[in-house]
């Protein structure tokens, strides 16, 4: 089974267990058309991670793009007249109110919710930076798990447009990089990709040659762990952002109590003890 697939997102599993998302107009530096449409491309975004994340045969998604971009954001100029895009209209949101109030609920209630889905994703989230990441494009990369880049790799803020830091960019890079270097970020409006590793903004940075192939590496790495303690670490660790030790105290010590119930957490003690490779089923 696979989602309603459009042709500037591509949906590519794996048999390895890998979910391939790609942004795929690389001639527009794949930049993304509408905001919160249904068929735009972050709703688009959100809906395959959704259904890799319903899917037993996938454990880890990556979201990249086809050729030197990662993410441009935007389309200011929108498709092209020889782009195909059947029903789907790239207009803008239509406002609660005709009024500057009413766009900027109509902006939360749409776009800024919509790209906020990729950190609740349960499973392990990869970008896999391989150019330029742009306005929107940067925002989807920072609500990932984990940011893989090469001497490509660009973060772009809104800064050219006269705007802010968007769509939980503002609330992630502060946590991610600290808040002078967000704050830098945001004055200047560009992070190259040795600096974007030396902020820690990027987990890796590996030539574009290796980029590939390095992540599958990771992958395949992040695939030899118990699914569940995964899933459970990565809700207790993103939920202890906003939290005291006390309360993150709390949650650890339930989902011991969770895990010690389970399958996996006996197979990975049995494969340990055997020296042998686990077969996790997520249960």
């Amino acid at each position: 089974m696979t989602p309603n697939l459009v042709p500037w997102l591509l949906y590519e599993p794996d048999d390895s267990g890998i979910l391939w998302i790609k942004f795929n107009r690389p001639d527009r530096m794949n930049a993304t058309l509408g905001t919160a449409q249904d068929r735009s491309t972050a709703s688009k975004v959100v809906e395959y991670m959704r259904h890799g994340d319903d899917d037993p045969n996938v454990r880890v998604i990556v979201l990249t793009g086809v050729g030197r971009g990662f993410c441009a954001g935007n389309d200011a100029k929108g498709p092209k007249e020889e782009e195909d895009f059947g029903e789907f209209l790239p207009g803008n949101r239509t406002p609660r109110e005709n009024n500057p109030d009413g766009e900027r609920q109509s902006f939360f209630d749409g776009y800024t919710k919509i790209i906020r889905e990729i950190s609740l994703i349960r499973k392990p989230t990869i970008a896999m930076v391989n150019g330029p990441a742009a306005g929107s494009g940067m925002d989807m990369a920072v609500q990932c798990d984990i940011r893989v880049g090469c001497e490509n790799s660009q973060f772009i803020t809104y800064h050219a447009r006269g705007q802010t830091i968007e769509n939980g960019g503002a609330y992630f890079l502060p946590r991610i990089i600290g808040l002078g270097r967000t704050l830098e970020f945001a004055y200047t409006g560009q992070v190259d990709a040795q600096l974007a590793q030396q902020w820690g903004l990027l987990n890796h940075l590996v030539p574009s040659e290796e980029l590939e192939g390095f992540t599958r590496e990771l992958c395949v790495r992040i695939m030899r762990v118990s699914p569940i303690s995964q899933w459970i670490n990565k809700r207790i660790i993103r939920a202890a952002l906003d939290t005291t030790l006390e309360g993150t105290m709390v949650m650890t010590s339930n989902a011991a109590t969770i895990i010690a119930l389970t399958e996996d957490k006996d197979e990975a003690r049995d494969a340990q003890i055997e020296k042998r490779p686990p077969v996790f089923k997520g249960r």
